[in-house]
Parts: C-alpha cells; structure tokens; sequence
C-alpha cells in the first residue's frame, strides 16, 4: 500500500513540475518588446546591424554554433523555412523576410565551414567569436542553443522560440496569399 502511494505521489508531483516548464525559451527578450540592437562582424570582417536589416521586413534571429548538435541537426529544416518564405511577400513588411544567424563559435574556420556545410544560404551571418561570452547571447539573454526571436517590421519581437519550426506558424498567418502562376502553353486541338 505504502509503495502504491509513493507511485501515486511521485506521478502527480512529476506531471505537476512538467506542466510548470516554460513552453518558450528564457531569456532577457520577451515578446512584446523592441528588439535589442545587434551589430556585429560578418564572415568578411564588415559591421552588419539588426536595425539595418530589419527596416521593412521580418527578421528571424538565429542563435546557433557550429559546435552544437542540435543546432547543426535543427539547420536542414531552417534552410526549408528560409527557401519557403524568402521570396514571399508579408503583411506591413515591404522588404519580405529574412533570417540573421548568430553564431556562438569561437573558432571562425568552424563557423565558416558549418555554413557551408549546412548550405546556409541566406547573406546574413554573424559572430563577435567570445562563444558562450557572446556580447549577442548576453544582450538577449540566450542561455541556451538553438533558439530563434522572430521580429516584426517595427522592429518589435514577435516571439521566442527553441526552433524555426515553432516561428513558422507565426510567419505562415503574416504571409499573404501566393498568386498561383500560369502555365505559358496554350494547347489547341488538332483538326484532323
């Protein structure tokens, strides 16, 4: 009886601490708030900056290493949802989407070599090269990695997120409607 009661009690703590998780990522940064200004070196050494980028789109920021498993297994399905969206068009963001991706490698050969290898395409990378020391990771307060703020056009985050996957639901409802295209054959039927 003693044991059956234990089992009871340890179930009922255990799901009552699981239903206490958060479901977002903790950080400094909360949904609701102006994004924190990012500017830091790209792979060529020049000075790229959120502001810049943001002006007229939708910025999904992308903190991740070269160095950490998930985040290298999470790439393939952050390359989808960048092919996915790059060229849609969205509401209030004349300049579309795009992603920043905030490496927090030390070693620049890895980081350059990871974005090749996971063919991380889009023209919007970069790391201070301080890893966990990030000045990017403390501003936001990104403690752990991947995770993903997604930013509005005003430069307001949107959301936090472990995943691009869990952002995409949020993109998908600011997208307009895809015109369908026309097919430029015509067939005509042959008189026999």
């Amino acid at each position: 009886m003693n044991r059956l009661l234990s089992t009871l009690l340890f179930l009922t703590l255990s799901g009552s601490l699981a239903a206490q998780q958060p479901r977002t990522p903790d950080s400094k940064v909360k949904a609701g708030e102006l994004a924190p200004e990012l500017a830091f070196p790209n792979p060529d050494g020049d000075t790229i900056s959120l502001k810049e980028l943001n002006k007229g789109r939708y910025v999904l920021i992308d903190f991740w290493a070269s160095w950490c498993g998930p985040c290298r297994r999470a790439n393939p399905a952050l390359v989808n949802f960048y092919e996915t969206y790059k060229d849609r068009k969205f509401k209030g963001a004349k300049k579309g989407f795009a992603i920043l991706s905030v490496s927090l490698d030390r070693n620049k050969e890895a980081w350059l070599k990871a974005i090749e290898a996971d063919k991380l395409s889009w023209p919007y990378h970069m790391s201070d090269l301080k890893s966990w020391a990030s000045d990017a990771a403390a501003v936001y307060g990104v403690r752990q990695i991947p995770q993903v703020f997604l930013v509005d056009p005003g430069g307001k985050v949107i959301g936090n997120y472990f995943f691009s996957a869990e952002a995409e639901a949020v993109l998908k409802e600011l997208a307009l409607p895809q015109k369908k295209e026309r097919s430029g054959f015509l067939f005509f039927k042959r008189k026999s």
